[in-house]
């Protein structure tokens, strides 16, 4: 187990590709981490959605992991995505990442099959059972076709290492009631709302916007979660807020690789099916970067 506990602003870090899609950029990936550690992020999840986890071959995905967990040097905890539809898939990369010293995993539930409620804790538990590291699970109806509510989650989190929960959906109420009945045993990290989120009683946040602006996105939610100081934590939400519509919704991936290459730091392209954020849609995300003192120099001047 990690020497302390997962807090703060985690980024689900994007997965760079060489510029004809083929490889995965493994030097641009140790930039990334670079630039996020140096910029003050608390914690690194390589291979979630943002991550195209879907879009990279077994062999990418390790060298994916081997090059993140090498370039933190334990300077952050670092997490693995490790969802799939086949739990013994799920068990195979789990131990795999504990192996190449991960310090935990994200699950996400089977995506496809919606499963019943007893089948999702014999695959969360089976899993626990493998691995000797915490889980993180992953609450996201919106791509995973099951929705697990508090009181769900309140029977998963008996299951040894299943100490953290990524909640996904939009009713911050959530975190409230995951707080309530699951008490010491599961953490919540926000997954969509981090303000909002923090004020409840979220004690992280798995962060999309992180990836460009990780020291603002690290800021904020320090100021809400455990400054409690309400006046600097809602100036810099509303700083921030921008810059959410461009790394949300269907452009989560395009936006925010887009806005790398306007920040100067290319990631590539993502991978089909997904596409490049439109040319046309360019301009207004350049404008929320450069108020955000984000933009390359050459990007500034093109403005």
């Amino acid at each position: 187990m990690p020497a302390e506990p997962f807090r703060g602003c985690y980024t689900v870090l994007i997965t760079p590709f060489t510029e004809d899609g083929a490889a995965v950029d493994l030097k641009a990936l140790e930039r990334l981490v670079e630039f996020q550690i140096r910029e003050g992020i608390r914690g690194l999840i390589p291979l979630g959605s943002t991550g195209e986890f879907l879009s990279v071959s077994p062999e990418e995905r390790t060298a994916i992991v081997e090059t993140v967990v090498k370039t933190a040097r334990g300077r952050v905890p670092v997490l693995i995505g490790t969802g799939a539809e086949d739990t013994r898939e799920v068990v195979r990369t789990s131990k795999e990442a504990e192996s190449l010293g991960a310090d935990g995993v994200m699950i996400i539930p089977p995506f496809y099959s919606v499963p019943t409620f007893a089948e999702l804790v014999h695959h969360y538990d089976t899993v626990a059972k493998a691995i000797g590291i915490p889980i993180m699970v992953y609450n996201n109806p919106a791509t995973a076709n099951v929705d697990m509510t508090p009181a769900m989650l309140a029977e998963i989190s008996r299951i040894p290492n299943c100490r953290y929960v990524k909640e996904s959906t939009l009713e911050v109420t959530r975190v409230r009631d995951i707080v309530a009945l699951c008490g010491d045993r599961m953490e919540v990290f926000a997954g969509v709302l981090g303000y909002e989120s923090a004020w409840l009683g979220a004690i992280g946040w798995v962060a999309v916007c992180s990836n460009l602006a990780p020291k603002l996105s690290t800021e904020m939610f320090h100021a809400a979660a455990f400054d409690k100081d309400m006046e600097r934590a809602l100036a810099l939400y509303r700083k921030l807020a921008p810059l959410l519509p461009w790394v949300g919704g269907p452009r989560y991936v395009s936006g925010t690789k887009a806005g790398f290459r306007l920040m100067g730091m290319a990631m590539g392209d993502p991978r089909p099916p997904r596409l490049p954020l439109p040319a046309q849609d360019v301009p207004a995300l350049a404008g929320v970067l450069q108020s955000l003192g984000l933009l390359s120099e050459g990007a500034r001047q093109a403005a």
